[in-house]
């Protein structure tokens, strides 16, 4: 996900969106899912810290859980109230249990929720993983319409051949780096003008999709 958003622009391997954002990374889970005890803390931790840090204007959470839990939906308002911009994973999982909506914490009015769609997007479908729903804000590009692959490139998890992932995770990555970009464009805009350029550059503008926000960025037009 830190590849998505920031890998530099250099060598083999793949660049990020915002490749000369400044990164800074927090640890909070064991995996993608906040559920234990000791994983709720740590999210609501690394939440508060961000929240605390002036240097920091965007949070990208790929992570999340089917239930909801007041530690880390207090926190996410903490760093809300701290002016972050904040986004979220609308979920990834498998096929037969995709049918859930948009879970927690992407389906908070605090954060940005953010699906992946196949690549036909004149017919915008989910990817086979992803989930969908009325709270989902914005969708990105995250698996060909042909077959099943992940087809987003990242940092490679070792040597020069890049690694390939997917998913509302990674969706959510690309997105925060678009907003990234736009922030660094035009640093005096509020977090709202920023949501604004956002939506005013998305496939579906002046619309919303039901299942898909306001749809598929363009990041060109967003950063004029």
């Amino acid at each position: 996900m830190a590849g998505l958003i920031a890998a530099p622009r250099s060598g083999p391997s793949s660049t990020g969106v915002a490749y000369k954002a400044n990164l800074v990374s927090y640890r909070g889970t064991g995996d993608v899912i906040i559920n234990s005890s000791n994983e709720k803390k740590g999210v609501s931790n690394a939440l508060t810290g961000l929240g605390n840090r002036s240097d920091v204007r965007i949070i990208s959470m790929s992570i999340g859980d089917v239930f909801s839990n007041s530690r880390v939906r207090d926190a996410v308002r903490y760093a809300y109230g701290r002016g972050k911009m904040i986004f979220a994973a609308a979920g990834t999982s498998l096929s037969w249990t995709s049918w859930w909506g948009v879970i927690f914490p992407a389906n908070m009015s605090e954060t940005v929720a953010v699906t992946g769609i196949r690549d036909n997007v004149s017919n915008m479908t989910r990817c086979n993983t992803c989930h969908s729903g009325s709270q989902v804000d914005f969708v990105a590009v995250m698996q060909r319409n042909s077959n099943t692959d992940r087809t987003s490139l990242t940092l490679a998890m070792s040597g020069n051949t890049p690694s390939r992932v997917g998913g509302s995770s990674a969706a959510t990555a690309t997105t925060a780096g678009i907003a990234a970009l736009v922030w660094s464009r035009t640093p005096s805009l509020s977090r709202t003008g920023v949501m604004n350029r956002l939506k005013q550059s998305a496939s579906f503008y002046p619309s919303r999709n039901s299942q898909f926000g306001w749809g598929l960025i363009d990041a060109n037009q967003a950063v004029q």
